[in-house]
């Protein structure tokens, strides 16, 4: 076999789907072409995750749902959930490659060499943004900057599955980005498991961190938009806080706080107070103005207690944040957190999952509010349904605050940034009238 039909599916957080955009482009590169829908392909590629117990279920059936869909098709599944247990992806019969993640950077390879597919192209690695094979609108570009994490939180799987701190060199994040704008991408959102360890690793200079790296995006590309994706607390220096003074680097950040309670902090290692936390966002708010600060919260760690949950709820109100997302506590085998003692019942985990979730909501509408009459530019991205409205269509975009903004309108916005009027709360985001085109 020569060139195939490939069909690619990426399932969990942004690196993932920044890997699977790399691994396209990679694809393109040797000769073979990427298709919209897996009943096309000869070949499907499932990158998968394993960071909470659903997680790892939902792996698994992508992985019916695409055999089902093409039963002539070669499949290959890669990512978390194929590192940490690759036997169980075996026992289902229908997988003709399994590749862990310390090999995915040689997955085309891989499955040219093991499906004994012969390669009509050039060799992999460089970025020329004529090779990007994106179908839909190039808009936001995933790039990856590091892998690996090198933290001790007592609940997290990913550690295991993607090894140590590892940076990327600064010099191909470059070229990434560089090839990303001239094929058309609007915004670049930089990715990896730990971004706040970028160039920690041994043997690279001391000065090169992430803060570096973004000051020298900022310098040395001419990305519209450059976007941080998760930022640990502990990695946030107050000083890089003058980086924003660039309006290209969008006002968001999105700080995991895990739980609002000293002692599940402290169980979970997580290395900070509460107070600490709090003392941080108030600084955040100060240096960037309409920021928004987004996290991630866990309910029913080992040992939380009625009132733990309620300190960690009563925090949670009070940080206003503008985003929350909530997750139920998931043993994950082989994490210190699977064996503490006093584990939380599962309707409990549910029940204080939504009532957290109610709060983020209740947090979310008021940031939300605060910029009902303000102008601002937004990203659009592409059209969708609203079944609310009797399925008018609408445009949909963001704001560099993290804004989900809607408008109306039979004019084509992909890919455009325009000066917008939000003028109405409409769900999860808002409603916007365009001022202009951009």
């Amino acid at each position: 076999m020569g060139m195939m039909k490939v069909y690619l599916q990426s399932l969990g957080c942004k690196l993932n789907q920044s890997e699977l955009e790399s691994l396209a482009c990679q694809f393109v590169q040797a000769g073979h072409i990427v298709v919209d829908a897996a009943e096309e392909a000869d070949l499907c590629v499932l990158n998968t995750c394993a960071v909470t117990h659903t997680a790892a279920g939902k792996s698994r059936q992508a992985i019916r749902r695409l055999r089902r869909a093409n039963s002539d098709a070669r499949l290959a599944v890669t990512g978390c959930y194929a590192q940490i247990w690759p036997q169980e992806i075996q026992e289902l019969g229908a997988v003709d490659l399994v590749i862990g993640n310390e090999d995915k950077e040689r997955l085309v390879e891989r499955v040219e060499q093991e499906l004994g597919i012969q390669s009509s192209g050039r060799a992999c690695g460089s970025f020329p943004g004529s090779q990007f094979p994106t179908p839909r609108a190039r808009t936001r570009a995933f790039v990856k900057i590091q892998d690996g994490c090198d933290n001790h939180c007592t609940y997290c799987i990913i550690r295991v599955a993607r090894g140590r701190q590892r940076s990327r060199p600064q010099k191909d994040i470059l070229a990434e980005i560089k090839a990303r704008v001239a094929a058309g991408y609007r915004e670049v959102v930089l990715t990896g498991v730990h971004i706040g360890a970028y160039g920690r690793d041994g043997g690279r200079r001391g000065d090169e961190n992430l803060w570096t790296l973004v000051k020298t995006i900022l310098a040395r590309t001419s990305v519209r938009r450059l976007r941080l994706s998760s930022i640990e607390p502990w990695d946030l220096d107050p000083a890089c806080l003058r980086l924003w003074e660039d309006s290209r680097l969008c006002r968001h950040l999105h700080l995991p706080l895990q739980s609002g309670c000293d002692a599940t902090l402290q169980r979970m290692g997580r290395g900070y107070t509460t107070g600490q936390f709090a003392a941080l966002v108030e600084t955040v708010r100060e240096a960037i103005p309409d920021v928004a600060i987004t996290t991630d919260i866990i309910v029913g760690f080992p040992g939380e207690s009625e009132a733990e949950f309620n300190e960690s709820l009563r925090f949670v109100e009070a940080m206003r944040f503008a985003r929350t997302h909530v997750f139920k506590f998931s043993a994950r085998p082989g994490t210190p957190a699977a064996t503490m003692p006093d584990q939380v019942p599962p309707p409990v985990k549910k029940a204080r999952s939504r009532i957290m979730a109610e709060v983020g909501r209740h947090s979310a509408e008021a940031f939300q509010r605060a910029f009902v009459g303000r102008t601002m530019e937004v990203l659009w991205e592409g059209w969708a349904r609203d079944t609310d409205l009797g399925q008018k269509v609408f445009w949909s975009g963001l704001t560099d605050n993290y804004l989900r903004i809607k408008t109306q309108g039979a004019k084509s916005l992909c890919n455009a940034i325009t000066r917008t009027k939000l003028v109405a709360l409409s769900g999860d985001g808002m409603w916007g009238e365009v001022c202009e085109e951009g």
